[in-house]
């Protein structure tokens, strides 16, 4: 199956995806693009914007993924208004949506936050996560870890990752923070994966 994996990361998502698929990875930073290529050796890394490489290349896969940034919709950023900067949610989120929902044909699936707000477009929530796709998520719980519990390298363990070897300038425990759960993103692709094979065997028998 043909993936892509937008806002990739160090893919989160990604860790427990079989090698049996043709996964494109986007990411913007060069330095997680470095350790997503080393992580996933055969996945194609493009450093460049997600967002502009949807619109310009959906048409070329199965499946699609889209975590877009999170923080000027999280309720812990909105909970710090009087000592944040004040931002603009980022739209995007909600561009993106619309977009696969009118123009993409494969299987879709955008994850973020669970917003400050109420939601423009309904989701399904799933712990502190929210999931917009056009198949419906089987119910599962969610695994999530707080900074707090001890810190980055506890993150890091959590999500089986290493930052030792970045020279980026985001901060460590915003990275691990942002990786979703590979035990959720193994349910989620799998949970696709098994609709496409459905559907497509029952259009086969139909000739």
């Amino acid at each position: 199956m043909r993936i892509l994996n937008l806002y990739a990361c160090l893919g989160g998502n990604r860790f427990l995806w079989s090698d049996e698929h043709e996964i494109t990875a986007i990411e913007l930073d060069p330095e997680l693009a470095r350790m997503y290529q080393e992580r996933f050796p055969n996945d194609t890394v493009i450093v460049t914007d997600a967002h502009e490489y949807l619109l310009n290349n959906h048409e070329n896969f199965d499946f699609v993924w889209s975590s877009p940034p999170c923080p000027t919709h999280s309720k812990a950023r909105f909970a710090r208004r009087k000592t944040t900067e004040p931002l603009f949610p980022y739209m995007k989120l909600y561009q993106e949506i619309i977009f696969l929902q009118k123009w993409f044909k494969g299987k879709w699936l955008v994850e973020n936050v669970i917003p400050y707000y109420e939601p423009l477009i309904p989701a399904k929530k799933i712990g502190r996560h929210l999931y917009w796709s056009n198949f419906i998520l089987p119910n599962f719980k969610a695994r999530h870890v707080e900074i707090e519990d001890g810190g980055t390298k506890h993150l890091e363990k959590f999500h089986k990752i290493d930052l030792s070897t970045y020279k980026g300038t985001q901060r460590k425990d915003k990275i691990a923070r942002n990786l979703v759960d590979y035990e959720a993103g193994k349910i989620i692709l799998d949970t696709a994966i098994g609709i496409l094979k459905s559907q497509n065997q029952t259009q086969s028998s139909l000739f």
